[in-house]
């Protein structure tokens, strides 16, 4: 896997799955949305540890600076 995700953008992954952990924790939201919530925030986070995200390989993006 070519790393495809700048630090600004792991960043931002970080603060939207930790807001979705917290608005699920606090009861905000609830049941089957919470639940993908959740499984969003994962997402986000799993991606932002890998450096790898596959829709934007998919869509040809690319927000890590050319070396």
């Amino acid at each position: 896997m070519k790393k495809n995700m700048g630090t600004t953008d792991k960043f931002i992954r970080f603060i939207i799955a930790a807001a979705l952990i917290i608005a699920f924790l606090t009861n905000t939201v609830t049941g089957v949305l919470g639940y993908v919530a959740l499984a969003v925030a994962a997402i986000f986070i799993l991606t932002s540890f890998v450096s790898f995200c596959p829709l934007y390989t998919l869509f040809g993006g690319s927000t890590c600076k050319v070396k």
